[in-house]
Formats: C-alpha cells, sequence, structure tokens
C-alpha cells in the first residue's frame, strides 16, 4: 500500500506531516528524512489498529 503524504514547515522550525487518508495521522521532526521515517511508523501504527473494513486494494502514495 501507498499513501500520499503532506509534508509543511513547521512555525518553528522543522516539518509537520499528515497523511490525509488516515483521519488523525500526523507527526513532526527536524529533517525531512526523520519525518518521513515518523509519518511511515504513524502510518503503520494506524493501520495496525484500523477497522478490518478499511478498503483494501484502494492505492494511495507518499510524495516526497
Amino acid at each position: 500500500m501507498t499513501l500520499k503524504v503532506v509534508v509543511n514547515n513547521a512555525p518553528e522550525g522543522g516539518f509537520w506531516a499528515e497523511v490525509p487518508a488516515l483521519p488523525g495521522c500526523a507527526t513532526q521532526a527536524e529533517t525531512i528524512p526523520e519525518l518521513l521515517a515518523r509519518i511511515k511508523e504513524a502510518a503503520e501504527g494506524w493501520l495496525s489498529v484500523a477497522p478490518r473494513d478499511f478498503p483494501p486494494g484502494d492505492v494511495y502514495e507518499i510524495a516526497v
């Protein structure tokens, strides 16, 4: 599965990201590589507790 990730500059420095397809799935970090690792971990965690009727076969992407 691939998911789109929206990356933003944080006003206080660093970056924050969210996965629009996964409500509430967001994180922040000081660097882009750290941010991408954290958002991947956050998405995996979100999916591990998602309802089992999460639409299988839907295609998402992570944009970097």
